[in-house]
């Protein structure tokens, strides 16, 4: 695993004519997590976004040492595309081959155009691309949605070992996440 860090100092968020967090500090290393909790459109996912260096702070600096993995709602794979093809669009793109399809119990759906894949079966490929990116900060917003009890609990088990061998998780959820040590971030103490 790379060498990764991830901090915010002082960040803000603006989003249209309203700022929905400020003054919002933190600092993971490696091996660390934190969940980002709050009611809905609090900025959980803007907050993920900025991280993620695709939106930029309305405020603040944000420091950030190793590759970053989004895994949100956009699972970014052509639904036109068997799912097979489309993870080998990124197994190409990010030069592995093992995304860990198998163990994301995804072997028997590679022929099946991603649009006929269900909510959970998407979520599943999601992760499987994100194996793929060998990123060592998982940004993951809402990353149980969909998943069944088995899927959950394998994506809780996923990001337990991503930390273990020296990533960051940074998880913005509703449902609760089971990851021994995971801080915990409450943007309704950041609200304006």
């Amino acid at each position: 695993m790379q060498a990764c860090h991830l901090a915010a100092r002082d960040i803000a968020c603006r989003r249209g004519d309203r700022v929905l967090f400020t003054g919002l500090s933190f600092s993971l290393k490696a091996g660390d997590a934190l969940q980002v909790a709050g009611t809905n459109g609090i900025g959980k996912s803007s907050l993920l976004r900025i991280l993620a260096g695709l939106m930029p702070p309305y405020a603040g600096a944000l420091e950030r040492e190793g590759q970053v993995g989004l895994l949100d709602e956009h699972a970014a794979l052509d639904p036109g595309l068997p799912l097979g093809k489309a993870l080998a669009f990124w197994q190409g793109m990010d030069g592995r081959e093992d995304n860990g399809a198998d163990r994301l119990g995804l072997a028997n759906l590679m022929d099946v155009p991603v649009r006929y894949l269900s909510t959970g079966q998407i979520k599943r490929a999601a992760f499987a691309r994100l194996l793929g990116q060998r990123a060592a900060i998982w940004l993951l917003d809402e990353p149980l949605n969909g998943l069944d009890k088995d899927a959950a609990a394998l994506a809780e088990a996923l990001a337990a070992e991503h930390c273990a061998s020296g990533g960051i998780c940074v998880i913005a959820s509703h449902q609760p996440f089971a990851l021994p040590g995971m801080a915990r971030l409450d943007l309704a103490d950041y609200a304006l």
